[in-house]
């Protein structure tokens, strides 16, 4: 009978350590897209805007009117910095979500590298075991033939 791999316990957890790290990492990249959609969202907004803005001005428009426009384009610039430092912080997030997830995978290889060792060196002392068995069964039955001539 084969005996079981001592560090199971660890090769769970490391097992588990992954999984989580790879969950967290597929939230950290939907959240770093989410983001990034958003900017985009908010640039188009200020061009279509600031395009508005152009043809407003070259009908004629108040001097109220114009420092509306402008107020309001200012506001969008803002919003889009603000985003902009969200999507840094996102990105970086991520980075760091990518090499916790590969420093996990890293650590599960190692002791999985050792979980196949351990199973092939278990299949080998069994396939010794095996065949001593089939060596005894053969010598017992030329024993056995032997002795009936």
């Amino acid at each position: 009978m084969a005996k079981p791999f001592s560090l199971q316990p660890l090769l769970d957890l490391m097992q588990t350590r992954t999984d989580e790290a790879a969950r967290r990492l597929g939230q950290l990249l939907a959240a770093e897209q989410s983001n990034k959609s958003r900017l985009k969202l908010l640039e188009e907004y200020r061009e279509e805007y600031n395009q508005r803005f152009r043809e407003t001005s070259q009908a004629g428009m108040t001097p109220l009117a114009w420092r509306n426009f402008l107020d309001f384009l200012s506001r969008i610039d803002e919003a889009i910095e603000q985003q902009r430092q969200i999507v840094a912080g996102s990105e970086r997030e991520t980075t760091m979500g990518k090499n916790q997830w590969r420093e996990q995978h890293k650590k599960l290889k190692a002791i999985d590298t050792l979980s196949d060792r351990h199973e092939a060196s278990e299949r080998q002392l069994e396939g010794k075991r095996e065949q001593k068995l089939l060596d005894e069964f053969s010598a017992r039955k030329k024993d056995g033939g032997s002795a009936e001539e």
